[in-house]
């Protein structure tokens, strides 16, 4: 039986409140984001696909540490961190938002959460945010505190999902609409629950307000779920790459600007509110982009397993960009990636060259996202219709 001593970064690499119940269900393998490990192995990677878009995967996403900023000014030093308009943003609302620094870069993509008028938290992908907001709050002149509550999401994804849900907390949460979230208890469990997450699945993420409870919580909705094919899981290249969902220091970094990304939806450089990047991303606007993201169909055998180095990609004999994430989807049939070109080779239908670790290989530049584009499957159920671009 795999035991915790098989897992051995050393102690600063700091294990989740899931980390053993993943291990009693199978998780054969980890690695490490935000300083912490992630279960990335319950077995077939493909089976693990499959169980999220036909059924659900329980997976621990601990790993996505909150920042907490509180206080009078709480909702002007949010707005300072991130170039999307946030004046509209309701209590119990979740956005999409991008963390950008003084030259327009992207330093990190969270969910932002807002618990109230005076309280946010800022969902994280795999950067030192905290460090960064700390660093801007104090010289900031602003009345706010930022520190890392004890909150640690799990994620709940899949077509069964809301079944699932459904018989954990009651009919009312059916009416809980994408991108939205609200506080609640399971068997005294203190949780926020939130129609988010990392698939492009209907989905739920459920973020314990306490690390004591974290085997209880797990073994709770795995015992509630197993009725419906849940299954223990992990988050799915396959899925994520098919829904065209970034993963920072993959497809986005301090070097990648929004609008190469083509997420100018996230930036609105008319309000009258500052924010670090400002002036740098109207530049970016005004003097237009070199480089764009695009969708890739790759020629070939399927791909045995995600890339693991960035392949580079030449047009007519000479380099123009690289793939970010490329895997091969059983559902489409294709191998698929998502690269960063040269905007001479971003048009539809252009033809280049790319050379992974087995080989040279023919791709098409194609559409992106490869699946579901407008995001029904995540958004079933809605209200709002104008929620599917949160």
């Amino acid at each position: 039986m795999t035991t915790m001593d098989d897992f051995g970064f050393g102690t600063q690499i700091r294990k989740s409140p899931y980390f053993d119940a993943t291990v009693r269900w199978g998780a054969q393998g980890f690695s490490v984001y935000n300083h912490m490990y992630i279960p990335r192995d319950f077995g077939d990677p493909e089976q693990n696909f499959w169980n999220l878009v036909n059924t659900a995967i329980l997976c621990d996403v601990g790993v996505e540490r909150q920042v907490e900023i509180k206080g009078p000014d709480a909702a002007r030093f949010v707005q300072m961190l991130t170039p999307r308009d946030l004046s509209k943003m309701a209590v119990g609302q979740c956005k999409y938002v991008l963390i950008t620094n003084a030259d327009g870069g992207i330093l990190n993509d969270p969910i932002l959460l807002k618990l109230a008028e005076d309280q946010f938290w800022l969902s994280l992908a795999d950067s030192d945010i905290l460090l960064w907001a700390q660093g801007v709050a104090v010289h900031s002149g602003l009345d706010v505190s930022i520190s890392e509550p004890d909150v640690s999401p799990l994620q709940l994804q899949g077509p069964k999902s809301g079944e699932i849900m459904q018989a954990l907390f009651g009919d009312a949460i059916l009416d809980l609409r994408y991108y939205w979230f609200r506080e609640m208890e399971l068997d005294g469990i203190p949780l926020i629950v939130s129609r988010t997450g990392w698939s492009s699945e209907l989905g739920y993420e459920i973020y314990l307000r306490d690390s004591a409870y974290g085997d209880a919580l797990w073994e709770r909705i795995m015992a509630v779920g197993m009725a419906y094919g849940l299954k223990p899981g992990h988050t799915s290249s396959i899925r994520r790459i098919e829904g065209g969902m970034l993963s920072y220091h993959a497809d986005s970094d301090i070097h990648t600007n929004p609008f190469e990304l083509g997420l100018d939806r996230l930036v609105n450089l008319d309000m009258d509110a500052d924010f670090i990047g400002k002036f740098a991303l109207q530049r970016i606007r005004d003097n237009g982009i070199t480089r764009k993201q695009v969708g890739l169909v790759l020629e070939g055998d399927p791909l045995p397993g995600p890339n693991t180095t960035f392949w580079q990609i030449h047009l007519e004999g000479a380099p123009v960009g690289k793939v970010t994430s490329a895997v091969y989807s059983p559902r489409l049939n294709k191998n698929i990636a998502l690269a960063m070109v040269a905007v001479e080779a971003a048009d539809l239908g252009t033809q280049v060259q790319v050379f992974t670790q087995m080989g040279e290989t023919t791709a098409t530049v194609v559409e992106r996202p490869f699946f579901d584009p407008r995001k029904s499957l995540a958004a079933a159920g809605a209200v709002e219709p104008a929620q599917v671009s949160a």
